[in-house]
């Protein structure tokens, strides 16, 4: 059977990319991005791309270099904030956003990656949300109407993988992984640590690696924080005293 390791980030996109396509990307915020296959995305050039994930990074980080180097053309997302190109371009129509409630982003991939073609939520009814889609009435309660998703290339972080792609992500940076892993057509994971099969607990993998093509150990990991927020130290408290 051929390896699904790769070298290096761009190796594992190489052949894989072309413009036009839809690519699902992890993480939320800045946790749990695939850093190294984002840049490596980048530097395909591939055009008119239409993305899918929680948001789009931050100013100088994750998904906003891919933004920053024109080839994004869509974008489904839950979060646009910390993205001052993105609100530009979405504001002077260079770019099509498609604004989704955060559960309803996340069960929509779900489904996708289930091969359920679509779903009713309540979330939205009543807003503009659910403008242009179908409504139903059950139990006297409105629901609309949304598909899931599917995408030609997946983009997942995770933390350790053994040989055979098998996933275990780390405390909060699983969120959205999971489900994309299992909606894209074709799956590349970036992860921290790869060991042999048989070094994971059976019980304790995230993804099995039947979801997983392609795999490679990234390096020189940012781990930025988009907002920093402390606490005020009372007066008069010690250095590294907890307050």
């Amino acid at each position: 059977m051929q390896s699904k390791i790769y070298p290096d980030a761009a190796s594992a996109l190489d052949g894989v990319v072309r413009d036009g396509m839809t690519i699902m990307s992890g993480g939320f915020g800045l946790c749990g991005i695939p850093e190294n296959l984002i840049l490596a995305l980048k530097q395909t050039g591939a055009k008119d791309l239409t993305v899918i994930g929680n948001n789009v990074g931050c100013d100088g980080h994750g998904m906003w270099h891919v933004l920053a180097n024109n080839q994004i053309k869509k974008v489904l997302a839950s979060y646009v904030g910390e993205n001052k190109i993105l609100e530009s371009r979405y504001m002077s129509g260079e770019i099509e956003i498609e604004f989704n409630p955060q559960g309803t982003l996340a069960e929509r991939i779900r489904a996708g990656g289930a091969g359920i073609p679509a779903f009713y939520t309540r979330t939205g009814y009543g807003t503009k949300v659910a403008e242009g889609k179908e409504t139903r009435q059950f139990d006297g309660e409105w629901y609309v109407m949304e598909t899931g998703l599917t995408a030609d290339v997946s983009l997942v972080k995770a933390w350790k993988a053994d040989t055979e792609g098998n996933l275990v992500y780390r405390k909060t940076a699983r969120n959205f992984n999971p489900m994309i892993a299992t909606a894209g057509k074709l799956v590349v994971a970036e992860v921290e640590m790869l060991v042999e099969p048989g070094e994971l607990d059976p019980d304790q993998i995230h993804t099995p690696g039947i979801f997983v093509d392609r795999i490679v150990v990234g390096a020189h990991y940012d781990k930025h924080i988009e907002r920093l927020t402390t606490r005020q130290r009372k007066a008069g408290a010690a250095a590294g005293t907890e307050v």
